[in-house]
């Protein structure tokens, strides 16, 4: 049966009866704000989107759609940065959001249960009221949901202690591509009963099924907090302070760092007192016993300034530590101020080639007279340069293709990888298969075409099936 590209009035009528009317929308003025993700100059305009409140529902759309084999795509709140879930043409769109209902807090097993429509920061907020902690902190947080985290396995600021989803995800509800609905996993702290499979859907963007529910690890709350910044002349000093850190046995809860770029733009937009005339600023914060948090503290400014930090100031308080924690969080608002078009970018080195990495990515920015600022999370090797441009420059467009073509030969060089958490999506689909190699690129593709033999679920994300 051939894919359709248009979803017809009588499927129309069965999604509203499986539904309610108001919960399916076709008018083109509805779906517009359905037809691309944070993802720059990608662009689809579905046939259809719904919204179930529930995972039956979910399981009832999935098998219309794959008895008249329409393709479907999942969607939270559409902040992907790689075009996870841009729509295909005339495609159902399946919209989690209404699904926002927050189960259980657990704090006898420590876990807590949501529907994946629940937004991540709502679910630290709900931890928080009880003395908990959900450590995962991706930028777009505010807005994102839980299921596009587990979707994508989200990383954050806090990643390089604390992990990223996929360490925290203990079960997950999941529609397979059959319509099926089942439940992988449980509150057990250990499980080895056969495959994990729960692991499988994590970071798989919406191609093998669709989270509806999750029960995710939480801890307890940190007591005390230490904010630091430290300034530099140069990113070989900024890098080197990181690696002192980490010799040092410390593991801070965050250690990020914003470019000379990034910190001018950061400043305009936040007017929070950064110095503009710096090559690298890294933001240190160190959670946990209070003696220990100042113990941590202490060493961490000393190891800055002993490897080129010519200022390193510490917050005075826990509000003095958020606005100086804004630097980082408010980078790519203040980025996005700059030019009409923001493309911003994802990849990983080794700690040790992160001086490289950025060099590079400033000399691929004067080689193609192009404007990037570069920030990410210096302590475990993730990189956003971030161009800034007008996507209706189309020659401008195009330098900026070669340029990402050389910083990704040169991430693949130095042992990185292509996407440390913003996924495969469009975006980085043509460079998948370099880095992976032959034999672990069709092992994935095997795995889809088993699970999904029709290729209705986010068809031609990651990679496409074969013909």
């Amino acid at each position: 049966m051939a894919r359709v590209n248009q979803i017809e009035a009588s499927l129309i009528q069965t999604l509203k009866e499986i539904l309610s009317p108001d919960r399916v929308l076709t008018s083109a003025e509805d779906i517009v704000p359905y037809s691309f993700d944070g993802t720059a100059a990608l662009k689809q305009r579905p046939g259809a989107v719904v919204f179930p409140l529930t995972a039956e529902e979910v399981s009832e759309c999935v098998k219309l759609a794959r008895r008249n084999n329409i393709p479907v795509v999942t969607r939270g709140s559409g902040t992907g940065l790689s075009g996870g879930s841009v729509p295909l043409s005339g495609c159902l769109v399946i919209c989690l959001v209404k699904m926002d209902k927050l189960v259980e807090v657990d704090e006898k097993n420590l876990t807590l249960r949501a529907q994946s429509g629940v937004i991540t920061k709502e679910i630290d907020d709900a931890c928080a009221k009880v003395g908990l902690f959900y450590p995962p902190d991706p930028g777009s947080m505010k807005i994102s949901t839980i299921g596009g985290n587990v979707a994508e396995n989200s990383g954050g600021l806090r990643g390089l202690k604390y992990g990223v989803t996929r360490d925290y995800v203990m079960g997950i509800e999941v529609v397979l591509p059959d319509g099926t609905l089942t439940f992988l996993g449980n509150k057990c702290v250990k499980d080895v009963a056969g495959y994990s499979m729960k692991d499988l859907f994590i970071g798989s963007e919406g191609t093998l099924g669709i989270i509806t529910e999750v029960i995710l690890k939480v801890l307890p709350r940190p007591k005390a907090r230490k904010t630091m910044l430290a300034l530099y002349d140069s990113m070989d000093a900024a890098a080197k302070t990181i690696s002192a850190i980490i010799a040092a046995k410390i593991i801070p809860c965050t250690l990020e760092f914003l470019d000379r770029v990034t910190v001018q733009c950061v400043e305009d937009y936040a007017k929070i007192g950064l110095p503009t005339d710096v090559e690298a600023l890294v933001l240190m914060e160190t959670d946990g016993h209070p003696t220990v948090v100042e113990e941590e503290a202490a060493q961490m400014m000393e190891l800055a300034k002993a490897n080129g930090a010519h200022d390193v100031r510490a917050a005075a308080d826990e509000a003095e530590g958020a606005k100086l924690a804004a630097a980082r969080r408010n980078a790519f608002s203040a980025l996005a101020r700059v030019r009409p078009t923001t493309i911003l970018e994802d990849v990983t080195v080794p700690r040790s080639e992160l001086a490289t990495m950025v060099a590079f990515i400033d000399g691929v920015a004067k080689k193609h007279h192009l404007q990037i600022g570069t920030f990410g999370h210096l302590g475990d090797g993730n990189l956003h340069p971030t161009f800034l441009t007008n996507e209706r420059d189309h020659e401008e467009m195009h330098r900026i293709e070669v340029a990402l073509e050389e910083i990704v030969e040169e991430t693949i060089r130095l042992g990185g990888t292509v996407t440390g958490e913003h996924g495969v999506g469009l975006a980085k689909k043509a460079f998948l298969k370099r880095q992976l190699g032959e034999g672990s690129y069709e092992l994935m593709r095997s795995i889809k075409q088993a699970l999904d033999p029709q290729g209705l679920l986010n068809p031609g994300k990651i990679f496409d099936l074969r013909n």
